[in-house]
């Protein structure tokens, strides 16, 4: 299990400057590429068990104007796994939309309406249980609204970036594009617990 432990909420925001000079971390636990239907069916039934998840996708760039791209990859991280779907690699949504429709779990993440948004124009589903990070972190009055701004506010080291800008809908994904991916969305699970306990906190107060 790779857990993110949470520093105390002393200030509202860090500099970019102050952000390149923490340590940089990643996720170190296990991640599944699911690239089949069988994968998916079995990682569905394993992430239905959970309660909260962190939830994040990746889309191939585009850089000209009225290019687009739908997303690529979905990550969803429970509590001692990642799940990435290689959406290119699934014929049968069915499954993957109950989980995202099922709001008994949980799935927390960062400009979630976008991401939900595009995934609608690949597959129909009902979202339901999904919380957005940015609204938690602006009720505390947390400056940074980003992923990575969020991550050094709240736990002290920097996320990398440098494979943003890559070929997600790749056939076959590197092994930096994987762990970028599984960080991205576990560092969502573990924002949201600390926002959460922050939350709790102040109403304690």
């Amino acid at each position: 299990m790779t857990t993110a432990h949470p520093h105390s909420l002393h200030r509202h925001s860090i500099s970019k400057d102050e952000i390149s000079a923490l340590p940089l971390r990643s996720y170190t636990g296990h991640i599944h590429v699911v690239d089949s239907d069988a994968k998916m069916y079995a990682a569905v039934q394993a992430l239905g068990r959970e309660e909260v998840l962190g939830f994040d996708t990746e889309t191939r760039p585009a850089f000209k104007v009225g290019e687009s791209y739908p997303p690529a990859l979905i990550q969803l991280a429970g509590r001692d796994s990642v799940y990435i779907f290689q959406l290119r690699h699934i014929a049968s949504y069915g499954p993957l939309a109950g989980i995202l429709a099922d709001k008994k779990v949980l799935k927390a993440g960062i400009a979630v309406r976008d991401d939900l948004n595009k995934l609608g124009g690949l597959f129909s589903f009902k979202p339901a249980g999904f919380v957005e990070l940015a609204e938690m972190r602006a009720s505390l009055g947390i400056k940074n609204a980003g992923l990575r701004g969020l991550a050094a506010l709240l736990f002290g080291f920097k996320i990398s970036k440098h494979v943003k800008i890559s070929r997600w809908d790749s056939p076959k994904l590197t092994h930096e594009q994987i762990v970028y991916a599984a960080t991205d969305a576990w560092m969502c699970r573990e924002i949201y617990f600390a926002l959460q306990a922050i939350l709790r906190g102040k109403k304690r107060a």
